[in-house]
C-alpha cells in the first residue's frame, strides 16, 4: 500500500482549515452464499444477506475484518455494520451477542439458516485528519445510491468461525445503469445481477469491485489483460484520458519484471473524490493480486493526475512480486481479527517502492538526475524518522506505538535498504546481477502458495547472494546501526552534492501558506504564519482572499491548477494578483520571489565506476 503524503496532503490540510479467480462450474452444498443489494438502498446503507453453511456446533461467531492485508492499521470494519440478525430455517430470530467491534456470537447455531445486516460506508466518516485517523480511502467503502459503490469486499462480507476456506458465492443486484469493474468473472448474464465465485474468503477479500456508469478501457501487455476503470463525479476525467500513460507505464513495468509473475488479468479502479464533506479524503492506492484501488482528488489537473497515477499504481503493481508472490506465513495465513505481523516490511513495501523508482530509470521514463533526486529525497526524509529503530522490530510491531508512528519509513528507508542491497549484489557480481535477480530466485523458491518462515528469510537471501548481503541485513535491517548511504553509493561512483532548490510559494513541506473557506470556496492567506518574501514583496497579507492570479480566477475547485502553474514560475517573473481585503477588491502587482532551500543531492562523480553504475541503473 502506498499513501500519497506530499502535494496531496495540501488538500487534506486545506479542507480541515475551515489474479483471475478460478471459477467453479458448480458450487458445493457447503458453500457460503452472500447477497448484496445495491438497488434498495435506504438511509445510505446496503443490506447484506448471508446464507450459512451447515453448522455442527451450538455457538458460532461471524466476523468482519479488523484489519486487511496491505493496510498495516487496525480499522475495525465491523463498526460500520448495524442491525445484525440471525434466523433459522423457519425465519425465527436467533440470539446474537456482539462480542467486540467486529464479531457477533450466534446461539443455537446448528439451526442457523441466514444472517442479515446493514452496512454503512466509510467515505462518509472521513475527516481528512491524516495518517492513522481515518480508514485509508482505497481500503474503504462508498455508498452513493444509483451513482457509485466502492465495494472493498472486506467492508461488506465477513466469515464464520473456521469457515474461511470454503467457497463463497456472492450475488450482487444493482441498477442497470451501473457496471461493476473487477478482475473477477461475472457468471450471470443479467444486466442487473452479477454472480462471483471464489474458492475461499481470502480470495474474495482480494477482489474489489467498483460500480459506476461504465467508463473503462482495456488493453493487453505481454499476455496480461489490463482494465482501467474510472469514476469521475463530474465526468471531468475519463478512462480514455489516462490510458495512454498507464499503458506506457505498464509495458515498461512488465518489460522490467520479465516473467516473474503469471497474473493474467489486472484491474485499476480509480475513484476520483469531489472532496465534499461526505467524500473520500485519503489519497493513494491499495494493492491486490489482480487489482489496485486508487483514490485521488478530481480537482487535480490531468497532467498531475497522470503523474500521481504513475507513482502510486506502479508501486502497487510491483506488489505482484512481494508480498503477493514472496511472503511469510503471517501473510499466507493472515488473521483478519487477531493479526500477527511479519518482520519484513523492508521487503514488502521498501523493495516495492525501490522498484517503482528503479524501473523508471531502467526503462527510460526518467533520467539519471531525476532518479538521484528521488533517492536523495528519501535519504533526507528518512532522517526525520527514527534511524536507530531496527526495521524488523518496527515491522513486527507496526500496529502499536511507538512503532506505528515509524510506518512511513517503509517508503523511505525501506526503499533505500533495497537500493543498498541492489548495489552490493551488483558489485559482487561485477554488474551481472541485482536485487531483481534475487526476487526472481525467491519467487521460484517460494511463490504464491508457499510461504517462508520469518526468521529464516535472511539466511535464505544470504545463501542466494553473498555474505556481504547477509552482513548488511543483520547490521542495518535487524540491527540498530544507521545506514552510511555514502559508502554504498560510492561503490557505483555516486556521491553527495549540495543543491539550491526553489520551493513552492504556497507550500513549505507539509505546511501551506494558504487555506480555504469551505463555505465560499475562497482561497485565503493563512493568519498566524510567518510569510516568505513572495508575500511581503507583493504586500500580500494574512486573511487576504486570492481571487485571481495573472487574470485567471481561482477557488477550491481549481486550486490544484494554481499550485501546478506556480511550479513553472521563475524568479522575477511579472505577476498580478487580484485580492479582496476587508471586503474591498484590489490588484497587487510585482515580481515573483521564490523561496530557496539548500538540499543534499546526489550525482555521479567517479568515472572509474561508470560500468557498474550503468549496470545498476540499466542492467
Amino acid at each position: 500500500m502506498k499513501k500519497s503524503i506530499i502535494a496531496l496532503a495540501l488538500v487534506a490540510f486545506l479542507w480541515n482549515s475551515n489474479a483471475v479467480n478460478a471459477q467453479k462450474k458448480a458450487i458445493p452444498s457447503q458453500d457460503i452464499k452472500v447477497g448484496i443489494d445495491l438497488i434498495d438502498v435506504k438511509d445510505d446503507k446496503v443490506k447484506v444477506t448471508v446464507q450459512a453453511p451447515k453448522i455442527s456446533v451450538d455457538k458460532i461467531t461471524y466476523s468482519i475484518p479488523k484489519i486487511v492485508p496491505g493496510t498495516y492499521s487496525e480499522d475495525n470494519y465491523g463498526k460500520y455494520v448495524e442491525d445484525f440478525k440471525a434466523f433459522d430455517t423457519k425465519g425465527t430470530v436467533l440470539t446474537v451477542t456482539k462480542t467486540d467491534d467486529n464479531t457477533w456470537s450466534i446461539s443455537n447455531a446448528k439451526n442457523l439458516a441466514k444472517i442479515t445486516y446493514l452496512v454503512n460506508d466509510t467515505f462518509d466518516t472521513e475527516k481528512g485528519g491524516g495518517f492513522g485517523t481515518d480508514i485509508f480511502s482505497p481500503a474503504g467503502t462508498n455508498i452513493d445510491a444509483g451513482t457509485n459503490f466502492m465495494l472493498n469486499t472486506h467492508g461488506f462480507v465477513g466469515y464464520f468461525q473456521d469457515k474461511k476456506d470454503i467457497p463463497y458465492q456472492v450475488t450482487i443486484t444493482h441498477p442497470e445503469t451501473l457496471w461493476g469493474a473487477t478482475s473477477m468473472i461475472d457468471t450471470d448474464a443479467s444486466k442487473t445481477k452479477d454472480v462471483f465465485n471464489t474458492p475461499r474468503y481470502a480470495e474474495l477479500v482480494e477482489n474489489p469491485i467498483m460500480y459506476a456508469k461504465p467508463d473503462y478501457t482495456s488493453f493487453n501487455v505481454n499476455g496480461m489483460d489490463i482494465q482501467i476503470a474510472v469514476y469521475s463525479p463530474s465526468g471531468k476525467v475519463t478512462a480514455e484520458s489516462i490510458t495512454p500513460e498507464m499503458k506506457k507505464m505498464m509495458i515498461a513495468q512488465k518489460t522490467f519484471l520479465g516473467n516473474i509473475n503469471s497474473t493474467k488479468k489486472y484491474s485499476v479502479l480509480l475513484y476520483l473524490s469531489s472532496m465534499k464533506d461526505t467524500d473520500a479524503k485519503g489519497f493513494g492506492a491499495l494493492e491486490h493480486p489482480t487489482a489496485t484501488t486508487v483514490v485521488l482528488p478530481e480537482m487535480m489537473p490531468l497532467e498531475e493526475l497522470q503523474k500521481s497515477m504513475k507513482d502510486v499504481v506502479s508501486h502497487e503493481f510491483f506488489h505482484i512480486v512481494t508480498p503477493l508472490t514472496i511472503h511469510s506465513n503471517e501473510i499466507q495465513f493472515f488473521d483478519y481479527n487477531a493479526p500477527k505481523m511479519s518482520q519484513h516490511l523492508w521487503m514488502y513495501e521498501g523493495v516495492t517502492e525501490y522498484f517503482a523508482n528503479l524501473f523508471q530509470i531502467n526503462q527510460g521514463l526518467i533520467d539519471e538526475a531525476e532518479f538521484y533526486t528521488r533517492m536523495a529525497e528519501k535519504i533526507e526524509q528518512a532522517k526525520t524518522l527514527d534511524d536507530t529503530m531496527p526495521f524488523t522490530i518496527m515491522s513486527a510491531n507496526v500496529l502499536k506505538s511507538p512503532y506505528k508512528e515509524q510506518y512511513l519509513n517503509v517508503y523511505q528507508k525501506g526503499a533505500l535498504i533495497g537500493m543498498c542491497i541492489d548495489i552490493i549484489i551488483r558489485e559482487k557480481s561485477n554488474g551481472e546481477k541485482g536485487i531483481l535477480n534475487l526476487m526472481q530466485q525467491l519467487s521460484k523458491e517460494y511463490g504464491v502458495h508457499k510461504a517462508f518462515n520469518d526468521n529464516e528469510l535472511f539466511a535464505k537471501i544470504t545463501s542466494l547472494t553473498y555474505p556481504e548481503v547477509g552482513n548488511f541485513l543483520s547490521t542495518y535491517v535487524s540491527g540498530s546501526t544507521p545506514i552510511p548511504y555514502d559508502v554504498f553509493l560510492a561503490k557505483v561512483g555516486v556521491s553527495k552534492s549540495k543543491d539550491k532548490k526553489p520551493g513552492n510559494v504556497f507550500l513549505k513541506g507539509q505546511t501551506p501558506y494558504i487555506t480555504v473557506d469551505k463555505a465560499t470556496k475562497e482561497i485565503v492567506v493563512r493568519p498566524n504564519t510567518d510569510l516568505i518574501d513572495f508575500y511581503k514583496n507583493l504586500d500580500l497579507r494574512a486573511n487576504d482572499i486570492i481571487i485571481a492570479i495573472n487574470d485567471k480566477a481561482y477557488n477550491l475547485d481549481n486550486i490544484y491548477d494554481m499550485i501546478g502553474e506556480s511550479e513553472n514560475w521563475k524568479e522575477n517573473d511579472a505577476i498580478t494578483i487580484k485580492i479582496k481585503r476587508e471586503g474591498k477588491e484590489q490588484v497587487l502587482t510585482g515580481k515573483v520571489s521564490l523561496p530557496y532551500e539548500e538540499t543534499e543531492g546526489l550525482q555521479a562523480t567517479d568515472s572509474t565506476k561508470t560500468n557498474l553504475k550503468n549496470a545498476w541503473l540499466k542492467g
